[in-house]
């Protein structure tokens, strides 16, 4: 659990795009990437980098697609998180590190990003168990990330954009196979584990996802005035 209280997550939907606009600012939070670094061929991701990724993200949102979760904090957007079926990432498939483990349908977590201020506080955690109970919502029963488990105990932020592992052994992921010694891929089985989550006030994995985690797109409470539905599809 992060140190940061009042968190509030939302879907992206075109409501939310000036936020995700505001948090990852005029480089597209590194590079000119604007997530699209896992949805595109190498090729495409050079010749789009900057404006034209910042508009291919916009055009998917626009189109009805949740590419991921917004974190929120005193009404700011701080964190963002990638978060959708693997097939939704092209390049995981092209990945010789990163390919297939099985035939399982899988979500993925492929990215975060953590406004400076709130690095280095626990939030990757909080966001990763926002991933998962999203991905819950839509029915998945496997989500899987791609963290680095570097050698050196610091490592530079820009370096860490799929996680640390360790954020994601304490949201209760377990790795499952690892064909880099930095690279592992790790898995939460939804329903599975009994066996409660590493200091997360013992919510036991598969567990009922808190209510109050979401405002928008997910978990919406029909009696309560604080949960909207989003009309957004989940990006397939």
């Amino acid at each position: 659990m992060s140190e940061i209280t009042g968190l509030e997550f939302h879907t992206l939907g075109s409501d939310q795009w000036r936020d995700l606009e505001k948090l990852l600012g005029k480089n597209g939070a590194c590079g000119g990437c604007w997530c699209m670094w896992w949805r595109l061929s190498r090729s495409e991701f050079m010749k789009l980098k900057g404006e034209d990724n910042r508009k291919a993200l916009k055009k998917l949102v626009d189109s009805g697609k949740v590419p991921g979760l917004l974190a929120y904090a005193k009404s700011e957007p701080i964190a963002w998180c990638s978060v959708a079926p693997r097939e939704t990432y092209p390049a995981l498939e092209r990945s010789r590190i990163l390919k297939r483990v099985d035939e399982e349908p899988v979500w993925s977590i492929v990215c975060f990003y953590v406004a400076k201020q709130y690095r280095h506080k626990g939030l990757t955690v909080d966001l990763l168990q926002a991933a998962i109970d999203y991905a819950r919502s839509q029915g998945a029963r496997i989500v899987e990330g791609y963290p680095v488990e570097p050698k050196a105990k610091l490592t530079p932020d820009p370096f860490a954009y799929t996680g640390l592992a360790s954020a994601f052994r304490k949201a209760g992921f377990a790795e499952v196979l690892r064909r880099s010694c930095t690279r592992p891929i790790m898995r939460y089985v939804i329903g599975e584990a009994k066996q409660k989550r590493e200091g997360h006030g013992g919510r036991a994995l598969g567990s009922k996802p808190s209510r109050e985690r979401f405002l928008r797109g997910t978990l919406p409470d029909p009696n309560s005035a604080r949960f909207h539905v989003n009309s957004l599809e989940t990006e397939r």
